[in-house]
């Protein structure tokens, strides 16, 4: 299950996400994300926790959520998937694109 994690504080290490979720289950991975695209190595103050299971998952966002580390309230959520993104039944795609659409064009 993939967890997001918002409204980080500049400073925590993926290791602090990675002690507090532990208590919860298996961590698989820990990634906060940063502004490696100009270089600076900035934290964005968000990041993204995968844990093995579903349950566990449940339980460390009940238990999370709203918990303040580092002097900030924490918002802590399940992710969405990307790959939902690309299914014909994905809200995002149907009949919401432009281009779907015909175009009518009225004579005056």
């Amino acid at each position: 299950m993939n967890i997001y994690v918002g409204n980080l504080s500049l400073e925590t290490t993926e290791d602090e996400l990675l002690k507090e979720f532990k208590k919860f289950g298996n961590v698989i991975a820990v990634t906060i994300m940063d502004d490696k695209y100009i270089g600076s190595g900035q934290t964005k103050g968000y990041g993204y926790v995968e844990m093995a299971s579903k349950s566990e998952g449940a339980i460390a966002i009940a238990s999370l959520e709203g918990k303040i580390l580092r002097n900030r309230v924490v918002n802590v959520v399940e992710a969405l998937a990307l790959s939902d993104k690309g299914k014909a039944d994905s809200p995002y795609i149907r009949n919401k694109s432009r281009f779907n659409k015909k175009r009518e064009r009225g004579y005056v």
